[in-house]
């Protein structure tokens, strides 16, 4: 098998001071762990388990979206049943949230290509901030962030797809040209609201094919991402 290029030899200056990225199935494959805190909360329901395969098109939107879509099958959960198993979810993927979970393969390497070009980096994702927090700890990444904004930083009114977060952790990092890496169709749609260049992973929680979220480049490994930045 040869040998992927070196990025860093392969491709022109970058304009971004900043990146930024979503977390779950951009950073990281994190369907395994949510999937089985899922499960436990469908059984306190009484409710059959989805198998990984279900349930990683449903991720998206937060923890709560998730939760909701798998209870109701496209209709409204009421509220007294839907927080109970939602507490019960979260506690259970608190406590076991990076078992399964892991980088996508190149995403450390070009995070360091990115730092030593200066260039600083954040997250922005739907999930709750303490959780996102918590998970690239467990992961030994959190240091690498500069800032990692969350569904509930700024209220969960104001999420993706809506540009307040991007906008939010483009100040945070600095103010100046950010670009936005995600997998779906919220954070497409969220840097298009924010004026930004959005990068699309063809290796996440799409939900739809990956041509039509509309992102200005799709890669599809992380040795891509940094040429993917430049030619932008």
């Amino acid at each position: 098998m040869s040998e992927r290029p070196n990025p860093s030899t392969s491709f022109p200056s970058i304009r971004f001071g900043a990146v930024g990225f979503d977390l779950d199935g951009t950073l990281l494959d994190t369907a395994p762990d949510i999937a089985h805190a899922l499960n436990h909360a469908l059984q306190m329901a009484g409710r059959p388990a989805l198998r990984l395969e279900e349930v990683r098109p449903m991720i998206g939107g937060g923890a709560k979206k998730l939760l909701a879509r798998a209870l109701g099958g496209g209709e409204r959960v009421p509220d007294d049943e839907l927080e109970p198993l939602y507490a019960e979810l979260l506690d259970h993927y608190r406590a076991h949230i990076a078992v399964e979970t892991r980088a996508y393969d190149g995403l450390e390497r070009a995070l360091d290509e990115l730092a030593a070009r200066g260039i600083r980096l954040g997250v922005a994702t739907n999930k709750l901030e303490s959780l996102a927090v918590h998970l690239l700890q467990q992961m030994g990444l959190a240091g690498r962030f500069d800032c990692i904004v969350g569904g509930d930083t700024l209220g969960t009114e104001r999420a993706k797809p809506r540009p307040d977060m991007l906008h939010h952790l483009a100040q945070r990092c600095g103010g100046g040209a950010m670009a936005f890496v995600g997998d779906s169709a919220f954070d497409v749609k969220a840097a298009q609201a924010a004026g930004m260049p959005a990068i699309a992973v063809s290796f996440g929680y799409p939900g739809m094919a990956i041509g039509e979220l509309g992102a200005d480049r799709v890669i599809d490994h992380y040795d891509e991402l940094l040429p993917a930045l430049a030619a932008l």
